[in-house]
């Protein structure tokens, strides 16, 4: 399971930023995972598995959410793992100009 905490930030390069400023990166970082995830397995849905997926988005039935797609994307879980290693990858090698801009 992932998790958005300060041991997240501290591996990504971003312990020194303020508690609002952490407060805000993870907010930022889950936002930014759960939409390029939505995304990516929203390119293979068909149009009707779209309108299905997002009447749970709607009506804020994540739990429904999360058994609707093992049951039609049983790899989504790989398809999060894979968009969390980019984004941590891609977080690193900005980390020194995220640090500078919350000065």
């Amino acid at each position: 399971m992932i998790k958005f905490n300060d041991e997240l930030l501290t591996e990504l390069g971003l312990n020194a930023l303020s508690e609002q400023e952490k407060t805000k990166m993870k907010a930022h970082i889950f936002e930014t995972l759960e939409m390029r995830v939505g995304v990516r397995l929203a390119g293979n849905m068909t149009e009707d598995q779209l309108t299905e997926f997002e009447s749970y988005i709607q009506t804020k039935d994540e739990a429904g959410a999360f058994q609707w797609l093992e049951t039609n994307f049983p790899n989504y879980r790989e398809v999060v793992a894979e968009e969390f290693n980019n984004l941590k990858s891609e977080i690193k090698q900005v980390a020194p100009q995220i640090l500078e801009s919350s000065k």
